[in-house]
């Protein structure tokens, strides 16, 4: 969309204090391989509300490690407007209310000393620090969010569960808690973005922005990043949903059918017709897909011993996970570990 807002009339409707707000000076991170849709769909937000209030709300600039441009996942270039050692020593103008990590891949070793002492030394000035997607990584390995609620994107969540225990891992769009956010990255960003214009702006501005943007409303960050797996349109039984959630949540112990269904508050009857209705498999299936889907997961993004990885999935027997494993992947645990990487294990915590 092209077609700039309607400045006088939203002005007209906006809440004059808007004009009294000191502008919020944004400094965004970017690392090597860093998503430009994640980039741009948190700056934008912004720009909008400043064209929407006719006043400047936010500032922002790009960081790097150095001042050369850092190239992102589709290999186009971003200029950058300061090092991260010039913010953090206060050269010139540049200064930050806030920073805001866009990290890359692999992300397991983009975390460099320099990178380390910089997070850290933000973090002691008490700025506020937004982690967006595999940025969380980043701040975990810091040690920065020890026993702190955070969120990652949902292809990360298994790994970083079982890598970084003291972190409270949340599957939702973005989490708040104290000096840190967390975010799951790409469109998510957006969703983070607002919530920031709201705090400072007020949620006129922020719903302004979400209606220029064409998207329906403010999301929570607490919503879930994905719906239940297989479950991909509107207007299923809710006790469906209900269902693929519970078993989503109990991998690691699995449920019996008959417990499921308990906690859904249906018979094991009516769960296996909804599950024949909707997702064209049995309950027992959908479960066991479920958890060898997260196995997976924690092949290709851990170190994680494939004895271990059974265990944490539920498998009691190593070859009945081998066999689940084929059945569903067509290849065995030991060849889809072969295919890993091999940057990913440095600093997972496996060796």
């Amino acid at each position: 969309m092209n077609a700039p807002p309607n400045i006088f009339a939203l002005q007209a409707l906006a809440p004059t204090e808007t004009a009294a707000l000191r502008p919020l000076d944004v400094a965004v991170l970017v690392l090597s391989g860093f998503s430009h849709l994640a980039l741009h769909a948190y700056i934008e937000p912004l720009r909008m509300a400043n064209a929407i209030a006719g006043v400047s709300l936010f500032r922002w600039s790009i960081i790097g490690t150095s001042k050369q441009p850092v190239e992102g996942t589709n290999g186009l270039a971003m200029a950058v407007d300061t090092s991260m050692d010039e913010l953090s020593a206060g050269m010139g103008d540049r200064r930050a209310d806030q920073v805001v990590l866009i990290a890359g891949e692999p992300v397991e070793r983009q975390l460099s000393p320099q990178l380390n002492t910089f997070l850290r030394a933000i973090a002691r000035r008490g700025i506020p620090i937004s982690a967006i997607g595999t940025g969380t990584w980043l701040l975990a390995q810091t040690g920065l969010l020890a026993d702190t609620r955070c969120t990652i994107h949902w292809s990360r969540l298994a790994a970083f569960s079982e890598v970084f225990h003291t972190s409270r891992i949340r599957d939702s769009l973005f989490v708040k808690d104290g000096q840190y956010s967390t975010c799951a990255g790409e469109l998510a960003a957006f969703d983070l973005a607002v919530d920031l214009i709201g705090s400072h702006a007020g949620g006129f501005i922020a719903q302004e922005v979400c209606r220029h943007a064409t998207v329906e409303g403010q999301r929570s960050g607490s919503k879930r990043q994905t719906g239940p797996s297989r479950l991909a349109f509107a207007g299923v039984s809710p006790k469906l949903e209900l269902a693929m959630r519970t078993m989503e949540e109990n991998v690691e112990f699995p449920l019996s059918l008959g417990e499921v269904a308990q906690r859904v508050g249906i018979s094991r009857r009516q769960l296996e017709r909804l599950f024949a209705a909707h997702i064209g498999i049995t309950p027992v299936r959908h479960y066991l897909r479920i958890r060898v889907e997260h196995a997976k997961r924690l092949i290709e993004g851990t170190r994680m011993p494939i004895i271990d990885i059974a265990m944490a999935c539920g498998f009691i027997s190593a070859s009945h996970f081998a066999k689940s494993f084929r059945d569903f992947n067509g290849i065995s645990p030991q060849k889809c570990r072969a295919k890993v990487p091999s940057w990913v294990g440095p600093g997972l915590g496996y060796t």
